[in-house]
């Protein structure tokens, strides 16, 4: 048996290469993310406008102001920054805080525990390793390289980027579900806020329990609902524009920014935080770029959505301009009256859907920062055997579920959530803009005159908006910030207490010499069979082993020494996946299971055994070692694992105590095994304890 044949079979195409897609599968990917991708940035007309509060003595400039400001920031940070800019940066394929992170981890030699260095595979076919390199960019790349503080601060923002995001998947459902169902109050003041929240926790409950299905499932299921919002939004806003006043598209002219503000002054400035919800969702192109591709989103957002939102916002700022007083419902009350009601139900369906676009994302960029070991290990499930970055993850969902539901609960009104959605979205741009220079400079190698030109307005505007934003964290901002502390001291503990663990593995490994001493004691019992010992540890021999040697006085015939670990890459092939070496001459081998952040983990561990031990047979000395390591496997398999106990040593500090002794103790307790992607069964698996005072 060829030993690639089992990874082979759950692994085509061959993954060097990009998937080419055809125009009928582009178009149609292009559908699906009408339903995944764009479902919140395309009902942020909901909000928008009713969010712009404060204006006294509104004239039609004001409104032609605000309409400027709307279609600029529109058209430079969906548009521009993202369509253009950002996706070009992509991971192989792979979007979101964390694909940028270890697209810089594979150029850029991290001291940290958190990435694994010296990866130079033949799968990774998108690595870039320049000979020659500008002043700039050698100063940037070793200054990094040479600052631990400059590495821990990169990590750092990630991490609280990649919390930022994951608390976006629970406030977008609350916000846009909250703001559509509002419609009902305006048409009808019988209904009370109690019945909005009861029906908000009624949808959100279904929208949640229906992630099981898929993203293909429900991107097919979601995507016909947004393409009747969009093109729905596309006539009503045509309409408006005809009716009201066709002279609006003149709000283009940036003439009308600078006259709004020279009018309203610190009003205006206050009113950009409004104003910047017109761009909730658009990190969501990027970060569920894995579940499409490129093109797809591209297509959908320069074809199709962007020219609906610029009606849809012209179309309400022309009916505003007549009806001022109906600014705080200015979607509904610009829908005309026959359609009212049917536009009631597609909204609220289209605002179910908006939910589906940073859930996506949360899925994405978990499963990205659980392979880099920065996240507890929870159940990660493909549900699409065509597009590998099609995932649903359980636990995941119901926490943000939870806190999502208890949003609804707490504030009840959608303005509160939007403050705080408006204040979390921002802060997740400006990473990104970081981050995407970071590599045009350190990977890219771009001129310094482009880089900041795309940096420094960028900055600049994400900047204002988050000054403005600033005054919204009383009125509920202050949440996202709770959210992304929670997630934050699950990551910081997790990624913390994993690192302190290698380290301390790495130091107190057997030498070969050790070893090699302790296999030759004449009392100790070697009876026949491949023993398979699981660590972390990625050199070296680890100290489970002499833990179980001087515990058990028994080692079998075949022992090897076997780590599963995911490298920063996208995916790993075949031939690629088992790296194996011969430790000694006592029967003790080395075996590395290697799998790119985007494979599946999933395998049979009998199949992987006869591959270790077919590709241990191609290396051996001589035939007589080859038919030994057969025979053992025919003699049965045992699984040891070490279940490591980590305690804090009492002169450290408080802090160290809560993250060890606390929270990564239990985070450790309660998540997933390292090794539950062998699928061992119970009756083959022992496991030793040892408990470590670091």
């Amino acid at each position: 048996m060829n030993p690639d044949d089992i990874f082979t079979k759950k692994y085509k195409p061959r993954l060097t290469e990009r998937k080419v897609y055809t125009p009928i599968e582009t178009f149609m990917l292009a559908f699906q993310t009408l339903g995944v991708v764009y479902g919140d940035l395309g009902t942020s007309p909901l909000y928008v406008l009713p969010s712009v509060v404060g204006l006294k003595d509104v004239e039609e400039d004001d409104f032609l102001g605000v309409l400027s400001l709307i279609l600029w920031t529109l058209t430079a940070i969906p548009l521009i920054k993202y369509v253009f800019i950002v996706l070009q940066a992509d991971d192989n394929g792979e979007g979101g805080t964390f694909a940028l992170y270890s697209y810089l981890c594979r150029h850029i030699n991290f001291k940290s525990k958190l990435t694994i260095q010296g990866t130079r595979l033949e799968s990774d076919a998108s690595m870039r390793y320049y000979t020659e390199e500008s002043a700039i960019k050698s100063k940037t790349k070793k200054f990094i390289e040479e600052s631990k503080m400059a590495q821990n601060l990169l990590t750092f923002v990630v991490l609280l980027g990649t919390s930022m995001v994951i608390g976006d998947g629970a406030l977008t459902p609350a916000t846009s579900v909250l703001s559509a169902l509002a419609g009902i109050q305006a048409i009808s003041p019988k209904v009370t806020t109690g019945y909005i929240v009861l029906i908000s926790v009624v949808l959100l409950l279904a929208l949640f329990l229906f992630q099981r299905c898929g993203t293909s499932r429900v991107g097919f299921t979601f995507s016909p609902i947004m393409f009747i919002w969009f093109t729905s939004n596309v006539i009503i806003g045509a309409y408006n524009i005809a009716n009201h006043n066709p002279t609006v598209l003149k709000a283009w002219s940036p003439y009308y920014i600078i006259k709004f503000f020279q009018r309203r002054g610190t009003t205006a400035w206050e009113l950009l935080g409004a104003v910047f919800l017109c761009t909730t969702g658009a990190e969501a192109m990027f970060a569920d770029l894995g579940h499409f591709n490129k093109r797809s989103i591209q297509l959908a957002f320069t074809c199709f959505v962007y020219p609906s939102l610029v009606l849809c916002y012209a179309g309400e700022v022309a009916y505003l301009t007549k009806h001022p007083d109906h600014i705080s419902t200015a979607f509904y009350s610009s829908i005309p009256k026959p359609v009212y009601w049917p536009m009631f139900v597609v909204s609220t369906l289209a605002a179910i859907v908006a939910s589906q676009a940073m859930i996506s994302a949360t899925y994405s960029i978990v499963k990205q920062s659980l392979s880099l070991g920065c996240f507890p290990r929870v159940n990660i499930k493909h549900t699409s055997s065509k597009h590998e970055g099609q995932i649903y993850c359980s636990e995941v969902n119901y926490v943000i579920m939870v806190i999502c539901i208890a949003l609804v609960l707490i504030f009840k009104q959608g303005v509160e959530i939007g403050n705080a959605y408006g204040v979390a979205v921002v802060w997740v741009m400006i990473i990104t803009t970081c981050l995407v220079a970071l590599v045009m400079l350190v990977i890219w190698d771009t001129n310094i005159l482009i880089i900041l030109g795309f940096f420094v307005p960028f900055i600049i505007i994400e900047g204002a908006f988050v000054s403005s934003l600033l005054n919204k964290i009383p009125q509920g901002g202050w949440v996202p910030f709770v959210i992304a502390a929670f997630f934050l001291v699950i990551m910081v503990s997790w990624t913390s207490g994993r690192s302190r663990k290698a380290a301390f593995d790495a130091d107190r490994q057997l030498s070969l010499a050790e070893l090699n001493n302790m296999l030759s004691c004449s009392d100790l019992h070697r009876p026949k069979g491949i023993c398979i010992f699981c660590t972390d540890l990625v050199n070296g021999i680890p100290p489970i082993v002499r833990h179980y040697l001087q515990s058990t006085n028994s080692l079998r015939e075949i022992t090897i020494i076997v780590t599963i670990r995911t490298l920063p890459i996208k995916t790993v092939l075949p031939e690629e996946r088992l790296d194996v070496e011969k430790l000694g001459t006592n029967g003790v081998y080395r075996c590395l299971i290697q799998f790119g952040y985007k494979d599946r983990q999933c395998l049979n561990e009998d199949d992987v055994v006869a591959a270790i031990v077919e590709k241990l047979c191609g290396i051996s000395e001589n035939p007589e070692e080859a038919e030994k390591l057969k025979q053992a496997l025919q003699k049965g398999v045992i699984f040891v694992a070490g279940r490591t106990i980590l305690k804090s040593k009492k002169s450290n500090g408080l802090l160290s105590h809560i993250l060890i002794d606390y929270f990564y103790r239990f985070f450790q307790k309660n998540s997933r095994s390292a090794i539950s992607s062998l699928q061992i069964p119970p009756g083959r698996f022992i496991q030793v304890g040892m408990q470590y005072e670091i």
